[in-house]
């Protein structure tokens, strides 16, 4: 089932994300993940546990020399008809930052939760492909 206000809250934070993402703002992030987000990422399977652990991740990455900017793009949003969660899934791409050439790539997932009227990042995990 496709709630159209809960798709559209879900994508307008997913770019707001990917906006916080490209301009390295680690204060931009921290409000799009619960306090307990959990991300499992694509390559090697590493498990970032909680909203402290990914921004620090997100530190270390935006200090980079070699930066890789992400985006991620929803094709579908799910949203429970009975609890206040939805399903995101879609396709993700890391560009180098300073040449723009595509380095990585592949599908994810993402469940989001509502609390109050905000949606905030549970978990998400990535398959790399490319």
């Amino acid at each position: 089932m496709t709630d159209s206000g809960s798709d559209l809250a879900i994508r307008m934070r997913r770019a707001a994300f990917n906006r916080a993402l490209a301009e390295a703002n680690l204060a931009a992030i921290g409000p799009l993940l619960a306090p307990n987000a959990i991300l499992v990422t694509g390559t090697d399977s590493a498990v970032l546990s909680g909203r402290k652990a990914q921004l620090l991740a997100w530190k270390r990455e935006f200090s980079a020399s070699e930066r890789m900017v992400y985006t991620r793009t929803p094709d579908s949003i799910t949203a429970s008809p009975v609890e206040p969660i939805a399903f995101e899934q879609g396709h993700w791409e890391g560009i180098a930052a300073t040449t723009g050439q595509p380095l990585a790539s592949g599908a994810y997932t993402a469940k989001w939760r509502r609390i109050g009227k905000d949606w905030v990042i549970e978990a998400e995990l990535y398959l790399t492909l490319a």
